[in-house]
């Protein structure tokens, strides 16, 4: 789940596993066009309602990471039933942390996600013009079907820490769930991977909030500098539209 130190955890991984692991809000949001508009096509069939929605969810999810060690974070966190179709002898590791503090750093970025006026300065940055599509989807589709109850408000609440813990119980064998605080650092982490400690390097330490606020930071300064340029360019048009239709342009 988002804001448990995946970021931390990913580099774990990737040290411990000596190959690269899919982090959701990395790969997501820096990767091609085609790769979120694969994730929002994959989402918008779910929930499955045949057995064709249900094999494209699965072969869509299996294109979407291969060649990858592990995944952690959303969205692959919320297609785990896939993943374990896919890779039945995997581990599934749920990094986790007080779940007050959990949401006291989630409950902004869903605000901000479900803001109009971020919607529309990302609509000329690549890649994040199609968030909104997608956060929409999940929440209609699989994230909306794990952990939303009828009636609610679609969007995640302090009660999908919760859920999200329980379907994981519910539904992974329990010789394959394993629970994980990245403050625990090395030690039961390789134990869980049935791997040796790293010698000599420390593991990693690195603020989800931080990385993805200074990200968005960047993200929101281009969208703004676009939109600037275009209407720049659109004043620039209109007064030159304006000269030539008042005579004060001729032409020979």
């Amino acid at each position: 789940m988002s804001r448990t130190g995946t970021t931390s955890f990913t580099a774990a991984l990737e040290i411990l596993l000596k190959g690269p692991v899919y982090h959701g809000g990395t790969q997501l949001l820096k990767n091609d066009e085609s790769h979120i508009k694969k994730w929002i096509d994959v989402t918008q069939h779910t929930p499955a309602k045949t057995d064709a929605d249900r094999e494209y969810v699965l072969n869509g999810v299996g294109e979407l990471v291969h060649g990858f060690a592990a995944c952690t974070d959303v969205p692959t966190a919320a297609f785990t039933s896939e993943l374990m179709t896919l890779y039945p002898d995997a581990k599934v590791i749920c990094t986790v942390r007080d779940a007050d503090k959990w949401w006291a750093s989630m409950e902004p970025v869903v605000k901000n996600a479900n803001t109009k006026v971020l919607a529309w300065i990302f609509k000329t940055v690549p890649v994040l013009r199609y968030f909104r599509q997608f956060h929409d989807a999940m929440d209609d589709g699989r994230f909306g079907e794990l952990y939303f109850r009828k009636g609610e408000r679609k969007q995640p609440a302090r009660i999908t820490y919760d859920r999200h813990i329980q379907w994981l119980k519910d539904n992974v064998p329990a010789d394959k769930l394993f629970f994980f605080d990245v403050r625990d650092g090395w030690g039961p982490l390789c134990e869980i991977l049935n791997v040796p400690v790293p010698k000599d390097i420390p593991f990693p330490r690195m603020n989800d909030s931080e990385v993805m606020a200074d990200f968005m930071r960047n993200s929101i300064k281009q969208g703004l500098i676009n939109w600037a340029s275009i209407i720049g360019a659109g004043v620039a048009a209109t007064a030159a539209v304006g000269l030539f239709v008042g005579g004060g342009i001729k032409l020979r």
